[in-house]
């Protein structure tokens, strides 16, 4: 089934909220236990996933500065609810050893090491790289040969769910060691949703 015929589809499972349209990738003949052939890397969605994206500023000028994550680092219970509760996290670059040292425990194994940026960014610079975090979602593939990503909510219109799922779908084909032929299926899905084979050109 083509992408577009697999949105419509899934659009006649109704439930009583907004539901995310997940993309799912099921790979083969790739060994996770080689670092080289594992993907860890964020995607900018055209059109976004259709839902808030929250995102954290580490800057002594404009978010949570030294002294604060130091003071977070020391409850172990807060730096894990911190590590939780963003999706993205951007640090000034002079604050990253003190973010490795101290909150990198609980941000690295959850793949949300921050991207760094200079000490000198303009705000209305940070503010642009945060609107593209929330643009984005993460891809962690590690220790299984399975990816499965939002690419959408029920509120957006199949060309921009498509325009989404072909984004994640070349980013992964350009990363994998085989490109394309190491792509066994490709499911589409909704949350309370059985998931649909799609086919792509």
């Amino acid at each position: 089934m083509k992408i577009e015929e697999a949105i419509e589809k899934l659009k006649e499972s109704k439930r009583g909220f907004n539901q995310t349209y997940d993309l799912i990738l099921n790979l083969r003949n790739i060994d996770l236990k080689k670092p080289e052939n594992r993907i860890s890397k964020e995607i900018a969605l055209p059109h976004g996933r259709g839902k808030p994206v929250s995102v954290c500023i580490f800057s002594d000028k404009f978010g949570i500065g030294k002294s604060k994550i130091e003071e977070m680092a020391e409850n172990k219970k807060n730096a894990k609810k911190l590590a939780k509760r963003y999706d993205f996290f951007l640090a000034s670059a002079d604050l990253m050893p003190t973010i490795g040292r101290t909150l990198g425990r609980y941000l690295a194994p959850a793949g949300k090491m921050p991207q760094p940026f200079p000490p000198n960014l303009a705000k209305e610079q940070i503010e642009a790289l945060s609107k593209r975090k929330e643009m984005s979602i993460r891809i962690n593939l590690k220790t299984s040969p399975h990816i499965q990503v939002p690419v959408g909510t029920e509120g957006m219109k199949t060309e921009q769910i498509k325009e989404n799922v072909d984004a994640v779908l070349k980013e992964v084909i350009d990363a994998l060691p085989k490109g394309r032929s190491q792509i066994k299926n490709i499911l589409l899905k909704k949350t309370m949703s059985k998931p649909i084979k799609i086919e792509v050109d």
